[in-house]
């Protein structure tokens, strides 16, 4: 996928050395068409959307609300059920204190925006995929969050089926997907899923911070109180009652990220350019060979599956994660380290951190031999 003239930082060279940039799981680059269109709305007609009656207030909402399609269509699904947020994390909290749910069930795997606030809010029981799912559910359950791909160990989990399970033991129970790290690397269809709501993130998926989703069933979110109270998503307000707007603007209130939305909106024209089928694609060779090369270096060992997403979480002998980060850095080679937001699963695994090498549309089979050579040279300096 020669994509790499797009995106302006890959140019860019600090201390003399090109950037390699593997931390795509936390945020990806942004091609120049995002930034352009983010320019766009700054230089050319900024003002706040719907409540305008003048031109450029007019073009702001168009743009605005061409998003909301852009990114409806994305997913297979239709624009009233687009909620635009500031990130899967408020998209997930919006749920957890719009729904007041009594006991959730979630994965051992979560990133912990969909574990901690159900955690706090509810009854929480955690899930261990490898064991049955009627293992933790009841017949009171009213939440089963899972994620569609792990932050971690880069496991592509079976929603449909899961769905189906869940529903068959309680068909009252909704379903919340965190697809934060799979809507950017895959086709999604939230209709063939068959879950209740899904959240994901702009700035994973090539567009601007800021920025998240919330796709809801259209009668779920007409029954949801709205999570925020201000502007903008109210029909009516008097002394003594409010009336408030239809889905999905009744969750979105006060001033939206307005450049941000409208750059998600160019940055899902640049996906859906390049075709999600070739998207994941790219990524299956990418994964094959890191596979391959990851064997190359004596005491690296990562985790989770050889089918997956392009993230992989490692750790090597002798070497603290941060360590290794910190000395790949040197070469310009960015990977993450930590426990990734995912701590109950590192400690599950029985790990304290690990270090995060993950791929995108601009990764090359070049920026992963640099990593091993970086690796390898750790290894020496270690042993």
């Amino acid at each position: 996928m020669n994509v790499r003239a797009d995106f302006p930082q890959l140019t860019r060279f600090i201390n003399g050395k090109p950037i390699v940039y593997l931390d795509s799981t936390a945020t990806s680059l942004k091609p120049r068409s995002v930034i352009d269109k983010i320019n766009e709305y700054y230089t050319q007609y900024t003002a706040n959307v719907f409540r305008g009656i003048y031109t450029t207030s007019e073009e702001a909402t168009s743009e605005y609300e061409k998003a909301r399609e852009k990114v409806a269509t994305f997913i297979h699904a239709t624009p009233h059920e687009i909620v635009f947020t500031r990130s899967t994390t408020e998209s997930l909290n919006l749920l957890a204190y719009s729904l007041h749910p009594k006991e959730v069930v979630a994965s051992i795997l979560e990133h912990h925006s969909n574990f901690v606030p159900w955690q706090q809010l509810s009854y929480l029981t955690v899930w261990d995929p490898e064991k049955p799912i009627d293992s933790v559910m009841t017949n009171k359950t009213d939440i089963f969050a899972i994620t569609a791909v792990s932050n971690v160990t880069g496991i592509i989990m079976p929603i449909k089926d899961i769905v189906r399970t869940v529903k068959g033991i309680n068909p009252k129970c909704l379903i919340v997907v965190d697809a934060a790290q799979a809507v950017p690397h895959m086709p999604v269809d939230v209709a063939d899923w068959g879950a209740d709501f899904v959240a994901f993130s702009s700035h994973k998926m090539l567009g601007p911070t800021g920025v998240g989703v919330l796709w809801g069933r259209r009668q779920l979110l007409e029954e949801m109180k709205p999570f925020n109270y201000g502007g903008e998503m109210i029909s009516e307000v008097h002394v003594d009652r409010t009336v408030f707007k239809e889905p999905p603007h009744k969750f979105e209130a006060g001033t939206p990220h307005i450049a941000g939305v409208i750059g998600l909106g160019a940055a899902v024209d640049y996906l859906t350019k390049l075709g999600m089928d070739n998207v994941r694609k790219h990524e299956e060779e990418l994964v094959s060979y890191a596979i391959k090369k990851f064997k190359e270096v004596r005491g690296l060992r990562f985790v989770g599956p050889d089918i997956r997403s392009g993230v992989f979480a490692f750790t090597m002998e002798k070497v603290h994660p941060h360590d290794i980060a910190q000395i790949l850095n040197e070469d310009n080679i960015f990977v993450r380290a930590g426990n990734h937001c995912a701590m109950p699963l590192h400690e599950h695994l029985g790990i304290v951190a690990t270090a995060r090498a993950s791929f995108y549309v601009y990764t090359t089979k070049e920026d992963i031999d640099a990593l091993i050579l970086g690796l390898q040279k750790i290894q020496k300096l270690f042993s």
